[in-house]
This record gives C-alpha cells, sequence and structure tokens, in this order.
C-alpha cells in the first residue's frame, strides 16, 4: 500500500485523523497548513480538493474527504482495527461517525457563527443584530446544544465509550464536537460523564502524539 498523504490545517478537526493514523499505526506523510487572518483555510487546499478544506487524504491515487468517510477508509485499510466486533457496536460506530457532523456540529457552529457576527458588525447596530441573535439562540440554537450534549452525558453514564467498552472510530470522531460542546453549552461544565471521558482521551498515547504533530484542534 502507498504512503497516505494528510493534508492537514492547524486548529481544525483534520488533527482527528492525525489522530486516527496514529492509533492504526498506518505508515503517512503529513502536509500542513495555515489560516489566514480571516481564519480561513490556506487557499493552497484547493489544489488538493475544490472545496479547499482540511481534511483531505490521498491515498493509492484516491482524493478522500469529510472526516467520517476517510475514517472509515483508514479503520478498513487498518485491518479492522478502531472497529468492535459485534453487530450491534458496528451499529453504533456509524450512527456516531453521522451524529457528530450532522448533528452535533451544526448548532455549535452556528453558535460560533453568531459570536462572531457580534463582533464584526458597526458599533451603531451592534445592539440590534446581539438581540436578533439572542432571540435565535435562545429559541433554538442554546436548547438544542443542550439537548445533544445531554444525550451523550446520558450515554456515557451507561459505558465507558461511545459505542459501547471499547474505544472505537466513533470515539475520535465526536472528540472534537464534545470538547467545542463543554466550551459553547450554556450549562458550561456541568457534563462529568463528557468531562471525564475527554481526560481518557485526551490521556491516550496516540492523542498525545497528533498534538504533538499537528498543534492542538482549536483554539484555547
Amino acid at each position: 500500500m502507498a504512503t497516505i498523504v494528510l493534508h492537514h490545517l492547524e486548529l481544525s478537526r483534520s488533527t482527528r485523523v492525525l489522530w486516527a493514523l496514529e492509533e492504526l499505526g498506518l505508515s503517512y506523510e503529513i502536509k500542513t497548513y495555515k489560516r489566514d487572518k480571516n481564519f480561513r483555510a490556506d487557499k493552497a487546499l484547493k489544489q488538493v480538493h475544490p472545496l479547499g478544506k482540511s481534511p483531505v487524504v490521498v491515498s493509492d491515487g484516491m482524493v478522500l474527504a469529510e472526516s467520517a468517510a476517510i475514517l472509515e477508509y483508514l479503520v478498513d485499510v487498518g485491518d479492522g482495527a478502531l472497529r468492535p466486533e459485534t453487530a450491534q457496536e458496528r451499529q453504533n460506530v456509524r450512527y456516531w461517525l453521522h451524529f457528530a457532523e450532522g448533528t452535533l456540529m451544526p448548532t455549535l457552529l452556528m453558535s460560533l457563527v453568531h459570536g462572531t457576527a457580534i463582533d464584526k458588525v458597526p458599533f451603531i447596530i451592534k445592539p440590534v443584530v446581539k438581540g436578533i441573535l439572542g432571540v435565535i439562540d435562545g429559541a433554538f440554537t442554546n436548547p438544542e446544544i443542550i439537548r445533544n450534549m445531554d444525550f451523550v452525558e446520558q450515554t456515557l453514564g451507561r459505558q465507558s465509550w461511545l459505542a459501547g467498552e471499547r474505544f472505537t472510530a466513533a470515539d475520535i470522531q465526536m472528540s472534537y464536537g464534545l470538547q467545542a460542546g463543554i466550551k459553547r453549552s450554556p450549562k458550561g461544565q456541568a457534563y462529568p460523564n463528557i468531562q471525564s471521558y475527554i481526560r481518557r482521551f485526551e490521556a491516550r498515547p496516540a492523542y498525545k502524539k497528533a498534538i504533538e504533530i499537528g498543534g492542538i484542534p482549536m483554539p484555547e
């Protein structure tokens, strides 16, 4: 098998793929891209994939995008590591791979965008914009964040890892959203199971190695 090339963007969810590569012990090269002054991805990424986003993996002549799809590919070439054996646990992994970006991240990103928008609008209209966005967050964004985080908290109250009692690709995929959720949830730190879970995965040698190589996944 040819060496896997990871096109990695600093301060991004791309760190999850780097972590997976370390967990699986796969041979890879990493090409790191910087963010611009507006925190946008380096335009050079468009030479790798038309959307100019990261992560992107190039392997055996294929250009792979989307974290969940990349993780599923890596699990397959990694001889099934990070994937449990039972049908139920495999379905659990599949569920969390999609939940991370399809359910958890959209409202977290909405919350982030709203906060950024308030900072960028002219001072004279800032109170109006803040009021409108505050209504949206109060009626939709914040309740959705709380509901999603509460659901994960309850799940981790029943088992050690998201798919069951074994660490899997689902935990890698969910890591970024939960780290962000702890910061952005209106309930703040009121998630003891999630906090314990984050400490456990951050203590894994492969996670530490990924951070050492690729940097932290989000600003402090």
